[in-house]
Formats: structure tokens, sequence, C-alpha cells
């Protein structure tokens, strides 16, 4: 059996920490040998407003969040819900910055290393018309699960999509099921130079 991998995915009021924004919702799901095993999903409270478009691309609502629990209960929840489970995401360079920063705001650290489905899903799926998840969903033939741009929904279908890349690479290499270290070193790797990586895959 082997090791789980937590795949997340965040709602926020903008585009990084950076700029102040802050997440409005979280959701994780944790993937064991490509099996959905469990699933966290929550609204979040900081006090940052969200602005008309936001909550038209979210659904998310200012009342919403205004009757949430607060953001450092939600993480300390997710930290614990996480334990030692690598990450992943789809465009984990944003969930990283906001799983990085809202912790740092709860207090607490924030160890885990996060593969990203948008780097895997351009080396394995060249053809794609488009690496965006709902895409990827539609080229692969998965099912959608419920509606884009709500934490849980999009954490379902990162977790669907990184399942079936798992098994698509177990399938074409004859791999073992493939850790999240391989997953790593896979997304580093140059398309060109993917077949001979793969070949010494099996030392992971």
């Amino acid at each position: 059996m082997s090791a789980p991998i937590a795949v997340i995915d965040f709602e926020t009021t903008g585009m990084t920490p950076a700029q102040g924004a802050r997440a409005t919702e979280v959701a994780i799901v944790l993937l064991q040998d490509g099996q959905v095993v469990d699933r966290f999903a929550s609204l979040m409270q900081t006090g940052v407003r969200i602005a008309p478009f936001i909550t038209r691309l979210t659904g998310i609502t200012n009342a919403m969040v205004a009757a949430a629990p607060p953001a450092a209960a939600v993480m300390q929840e997710a930290a614990r819900f996480v334990g030692p489970a690598p990450l992943v995401a789809h465009n984990a360079a944003f969930d990283r910055k906001f799983w990085q920063s809202e912790l740092h705001h709860a207090g607490l650290p924030a160890p885990q290393p996060f593969a990203c489905t948008v780097l895997l899903a351009r080396r394995l799926y060249p053809d794609a018309p488009s690496h965006k998840l709902g895409a990827l969903i539609d080229h692969l033939g998965l099912p959608r699960a419920g509606r884009a741009h709500r934490a849980l929904a999009d954490a379902e279908m990162a977790a669907a999509l990184l399942a079936r890349m798992q098994h698509d690479l177990q399938q074409r290499y004859g791999l073992p099921w493939p850790s999240h270290a391989l997953l790593q070193r896979l997304q580093a790797c140059k398309r060109t130079a993917l077949d001979q990586m793969l070949a010494s895959a099996w030392a992971l």
C-alpha cells in the first residue's frame, strides 16, 4: 500500500497573499493507491471582504464567510487532517502560497512538499487542448464533480486527475504505483527526457 497524498484546493479573495488576499474556502481530498479515503472541506472567516466578481466566480458570499469558523481554527484542523502527507494541487504555485500563508497566520509550520497536476499534465498529455482542470477532466473522460471554483469540487476533480495520471504512468512504463517523490521528479523533467527519467523510476 502506498503512502497517502493530500490533494488540496483553495478559493480566495484574490490572486496572491502578497497583495493581501486571503482564503475563503479550503478542501482536501486524501488519496491512497488512487482511491479517495477521506475528505475535508470548510469555508473560513478572515475578515477580508470578497469582491463582487469573486462572488460571481465562486458563489461564495460575504455572508457565507461571516458565518464560517475563523481561518486559524480551520487551518489547525486542515493541518491535522493532512498530517505528514505530501500535497498535490492543480496549479500548485497558487495553492502552495495560500497553504503556507494561512498556516503562518495560524502560527503553524507548512513543511509539506507540493506536486502540481498542471506541470504533470503538460508532460503526460501534451496533446490535450488545454491544461486547465475542467478541460483535462473532459479530455480524459473523467466525471465532473459539482460546481467549478468551489474548493471541494475542484479538489475532487484534481484528485481524480491525479489518480488517472498515476494509473497511466503505471500502465505506460510498467512502474509500481507512482509515489509523490516520483511525481515531483517528473514535473521538473523536460518532456524529451521523460522516458529516460522514468526508466530509473523503480528506484523510488
